[in-house]
């Protein structure tokens, strides 16, 4: 598959092998994982796909994975053509994550539409995401600032988590909860606002892990 426009080329198979130095991830990340790392993750995270040939399928019937390498693409190849691919996709599958946020590997995005989340906000590794969140800021009062979500956390549909907030690792927030303050490791949370139900957390909902 090959995209064109007037004035370059991109082939989807050189850009999961390839990687470029023209980026705009963190220093950290850019050091511990190229582009073809990344974007293997994300798609191993839809039925194991590893093979080119599994996760070509799943870039094609996944909107989700789909909107995930076009959102890596981006962030390493910053420049004027990526951008209105990924503005493209935003429109299409109504996701709305920039470039500049700070995604590490194995993000899930299950169910696409509806789903905003702030260009500041911190997201670990095999986070799983549903339609209808959103994680954006607050920019009053003790709580202005961006969330920080852990590794391994569910996020149910309908979630909306705001604030200078941590979320720890292996969490699941429930579908429609309203989260606007920091929870534990281990967290099992509902609610509007959200309230603490058990320490069972995400076990059970995070598959494929990377």
């Amino acid at each position: 598959m090959t995209l064109v426009n007037k004035n370059s080329t991109l082939n989807i198979k050189d850009i999961i092998i390839t990687d470029t130095k023209n980026s705009i991830l963190n220093e950290e990340k850019k050091d511990k994982l190229t582009l073809k790392d990344l974007i293997k993750y994300d798609m191993y995270r839809f039925d194991k796909a590893t093979s080119f040939k599994e996760m070509l399928k799943t870039y094609l019937q996944e909107p989700g994975a789909n909107y995930m390498v076009w959102f890596r693409i981006a962030q390493k190849y910053n420049n004027l053509f990526t951008k209105i691919i990924l503005r493209r996709k935003m429109f299409k599958f109504g996701i709305e994550i920039f470039p500049m946020t700070n995604i590490d590997k194995g993000f899930y995005i299950g169910h696409f539409g509806g789903i905003i989340i702030n260009p500041k906000v911190k997201i670990g590794k095999n986070c799983n995401i549903s339609q209808g969140v959103t994680i954006g800021g607050s920019y009053k009062g003790k709580s202005q600032g961006y969330p920080t979500i852990g590794d391994n956390v569910f996020i149910a549909p309908g979630a909306k988590i705001f604030g200078n907030i941590t979320i720890g690792n292996n969490v699941a927030i429930g579908a429609n909860a309203v989260v606007t303050k920091s929870f534990p490791d281990n967290s099992l949370i509902a609610g509007s606002p959200a309230k603490l139900i058990s320490n069972e957390g995400s076990e059970g909902y995070i598959n494929h892990t990377v």
